[in-house]
């Protein structure tokens, strides 16, 4: 009768503690307190069953100390192997093994090293299995309380799914925040986040790209100068892929300081350093299941580097002063104006995490070597900076493009929006006053240069370089039979954009129809 009591009060104990709605991290080290006053017990873990991606994965761990070996956190099941846990699950009853007892079941179950006595237990939810407990002692005793470590299940089971949903709505709220402070950039800018000006012209290459790689989930390197749009790709991407409904969070690797990095990337956990007063989530837990683009790369500090490379190879990490692994299932999306391969020489950035991100790159090509787009773009920034500004819409003129057209653009598509409001204040508002704007000297400068070029390379030297310009694209136009644009196409093996490889051909007087006679252009 003693020995019933003392069940009885073991297990409303737990229920109280189920009752309190804490995180499972932290109600599982004080239900297990609790048992070890009456159970020999060494270890208690819950873990958590995905039967989608087919796994599954330790969410709460309490053991006696940090000598004792815990099983691995996540298991990665095979279609068979996820039938049997499902159909085990589905039975709902305690299953106990001896130490070093083999068994297929245990080893999915519990991936350790088997010396001790297991006793597992399916979680349900409303007759849905969630989850396993796995109670590890190293006595015989632990089978004599299987009655009483049935009867746990039930909380246990309470326990697991509130975590899960607690979990749910922190990424729910977390991505809704996100899609809230985009929408107040974009609102307090209105600048081309979503909508893609050039994506027929010439930024055509680099959307076919974009859409090649967007279904996936491999990262992606974007290189491009300082203002030539790499967030703008970065967003189609996300916008283009499954991870469309998660969050699309943007980290200024640049922005950080050093001895923050890791706190802001992983986030950290309560009295973990000077300041840390509560636990927060990094960006990485923020982005899960959502895409997080880590602008400016080669920013990163060595430290940091390190354990970018773990989170890119197994999705794992841990927290600045945790102990626990965590895992996120993120895309990566990275992006760099530095010339990342001189890095990796100077030893500056990871070889091996170069080759990690460095999967799937697309060059974006900077405004000068899009010029057709230029229209485009004035026009777009033109009647965003008139309604913000005045709340009526302003149109460049012929003029005003042509003007826009003389200039070399260092700061690209960003200094054009600049430029494009700072015209629009000077003009009040009734007009584009783009003369002021740009810088009348400026501009004149800009073509007594062009104008100089080429008198200035008329030499021997120049002559050669634009011979073996021209002999090089010849070549290519052979290999491809003429073709420009495409997979197959010159422009793909000089990686060059097409309009831009047009261009030259028309300065060097190439005629792509020699090499496709009787076919059309392409």
């Amino acid at each position: 009768m003693e020995r019933s009591e003392q069940s009885t009060r073991v297990l409303l104990d737990v229920w109280k503690e189920v009752g309190r709605h804490d995180a499972l991290t932290e109600s599982l080290d004080r239900i297990a307190a609790r048992l070890r006053a009456r159970i020999p017990i060494r270890r208690i873990a819950v873990r958590r069953f995905d039967a989608a991606p087919r796994r599954l994965e330790t969410v709460a761990l309490a053991q006696e100390s940090s000598s004792v070996a815990a099983a691995a956190s996540r298991t990665t099941l095979s279609e068979e192997d996820a039938l049997r846990v499902t159909d085990w699950l589905d039975r709902g009853q305690l299953r106990v093994w001896r130490p070093g007892e083999r068994d297929p079941l245990r080893s999915l179950l519990d991936p350790g090293d088997g010396l001790d006595m297991l006793a597992a237990g399916p979680l349900l939810e409303r007759g849905a299995g969630i989850g396993v407990a796995l109670f590890l002692g190293a006595d015989d005793e632990l089978r004599d309380c299987a009655p009483l470590l049935g009867a746990l299940l039930e909380p246990l089971g309470v326990a697991l799914g509130n975590d899960i949903r607690l979990h749910e709505i922190a990424r729910l709220k977390e991505a809704v925040e996100a899609e809230n402070r985009a929408l107040r950039t974009r609102l307090q800018r209105e600048d081309i986040s979503e909508s893609v000006v050039g994506e027929r012209s010439g930024l055509r290459f680099v959307m076919e790209r974009v859409e090649q790689v967007a279904p996936t989930d491999a990262p992606v390197l974007i290189l491009g100068e300082t203002g030539s749009g790499k967030e703008v790709v970065a967003r189609a991407i996300h916008t283009r892929s499954r991870r469309v409904a998660g969050p699309f969070l943007r980290v200024n690797c640049g922005a950080i300081p050093p001895e923050l990095v890791d706190s802001e990337l992983f986030g950290h956990e309560k009295g973990s350093f000077t300041g840390a007063i509560a636990a927060r989530q990094g960006w990485f837990e923020r982005a899960d299941g959502g895409t997080l683009f880590l602008d400016e790369l080669g920013e990163l500090p060595s430290a940091a580097q390190v354990r970018l490379l773990r989170v890119l190879q197994d999705g794992s990490f841990e927290r600045v002063g945790g102990q626990r692994a965590l895992h996120v299932d993120v895309r990566i999306v990275a992006a760099t104006h530095r010339d990342m391969q001189a890095l990796v020489v100077d030893g500056r950035f990871r070889q091996d995490l170069w080759y990690r991100v460095n999967v799937f790159p697309v060059r974006l090509p900077p405004l000068r070597e899009r010029a057709e787009d230029i229209a485009a773009l004035a026009e777009h920034f033109a009647a965003s900076a008139g309604r913000r500004l005045f709340g009526v819409e302003l149109k460049p003129s012929e003029s005003d493009v042509r003007l826009l057209r003389t200039y070399h653009w260092p700061g690209n598509v960003r200094e054009l929006a600049s430029v494009i409001e700072r015209a629009a204040i000077l003009g009040d508002g009734k007009r584009l006053d783009l003369s002021t704007a740009l810088g009348v000297d400026h501009v004149r400068d800009t073509r007594v240069d062009a104008e100089a070029e080429p008198r200035q390379t008329a030499g021997a030297s120049a002559q050669s370089l634009q011979s073996a310009m021209a002999n090089h694209i010849l070549d290519a136009l052979h290999k491809c039979h003429g073709r420009i644009e495409g997979p197959h196409g010159a422009a793909r093996l000089l990686d060059i954009n097409p309009h831009t490889l047009r261009s030259r051909m028309r300065k060097l007087g190439i005629e792509w129809n020699r090499f496709r006679p009787g076919a059309a252009a392409p």
